[in-house]
């Protein structure tokens, strides 16, 4: 096992006893760097909110590792929100009527945002965690998303209780856009 591979496995096995304990952790992500929590604990959803400064009436976003893993917490998907899903990336979709995550991450309607990132730490992170993660941007709400770890604000740096130790040199890329399909099927965009 070479060295990149053997810190990657140390830090998600950091990580995810740190999501078990319903804690916050900064991580690298397919777009930006995050903040994220186990998505079916209040408390640590609370926190977030409190760290970000964000109002409690925002939902958030799942990142999740496959269609199965949407399909266990949205029961009743359809085929035009799962092939949108697939064929644009990276796009973050909302799905209404969610079961098994905190009320406190959810939108009217029951309603969750979800997307599978195509990444390589996020992808064994949620799988060996085996639930959705909250991952949302590491900024104070308002305040414009960080495209680097090195421009992540103190506040955000010490207010979380672990910091991942990889991909910190990297550049982050744009944020994801965010959809939702209606029921007659019409796509309406959230954040371009």
């Amino acid at each position: 096992m070479n060295l990149i591979l053997k810190n990657q496995n140390i830090e998600i096995n950091k990580s995810v006893n740190f999501l078990k304990n319903g804690k916050l952790i900064l991580y690298p992500t397919d777009t930006v760097w995050g903040i994220g929590c186990d998505a079916t604990s209040s408390i640590a959803i609370e926190n977030l909110y409190k760290l970000k400064k964000r109002d409690e009436n925002k939902a958030l976003i799942c990142l999740v590792n496959s269609y199965k893993m949407i399909e266990s917490y949205i029961p009743k998907i359809s085929i035009d929100q799962l092939s949108y899903l697939k064929s644009k990336y990276p796009t973050t979709v909302i799905f209404e009527n969610s079961v098994g995550i905190s009320e406190k991450a959810l939108g009217e309607k029951k309603s969750i945002a979800m997307r599978i990132p195509k990444h390589d730490f996020c992808d064994k992170l949620i799988t060996k965690f085996g639930k959705p993660i909250i991952s949302t941007s590491a900024n104070i709400s308002d305040k414009s998303s960080p495209s680097s770890f090195c421009q992540i604000e103190n506040e955000i740096l010490d207010g979380v209780d672990y910091v991942v130790n990889l991909e910190r040199e990297k550049s982050s890329k744009a944020t994801s856009k965010i959809i939702k399909i209606d029921s007659s099927g019409k796509v309406i965009v959230i954040r371009p």
